[in-house]
């Protein structure tokens, strides 16, 4: 009943972010709103974590499987791949070196605000 309780949570929250897609007046993934929506359910205390635990495990443990359809679409497009490939490939590379430099960034900030926070103790 504990999987069915947390199933019903998450698929209320892509509903309404559904609904809230379709009610606004510009175009916005509802899969994001949902994301945000969860967010805010989980930083206001109305949703605590526990509460979709299992579920939520279970969803990223799995989540390669949630690509396979979008992988083997990939093959209805072969023909413009083929004749756009050096764009891209450049776009990969681009936003991959962007992607590194930013998480790179991100850690580096977040250490030195612990190293402050801590007072400037070593860790062991």
């Amino acid at each position: 009943m504990k999987i069915i309780k947390q199933f019903g949570i998450i698929f209320t929250i892509c509903w309404l972010g559904t609904v809230t897609e379709r009610l606004l007046p510009f175009a916005f993934p509802a899969s994001v709103i949902a994301m945000l929506l969860l967010l805010l359910c989980l930083l206001s205390g109305v949703l605590k974590a526990e509460h979709i635990q299992e579920k939520s495990d279970f969803l990223l443990a799995n989540m390669a499987f949630f690509f396979i359809p979008a992988g083997v679409n990939v093959i209805n497009y072969l023909d413009i791949l083929r004749a756009s490939w050096l764009p891209l490939l450049v776009i990969c590379l681009v936003t991959m070196v962007i992607t590194f430099a930013a998480t790179a960034l991100s850690i580096r900030l977040t250490v030195q605000l612990l190293h402050k926070k801590e007072g400037g103790r070593k860790h062991e």
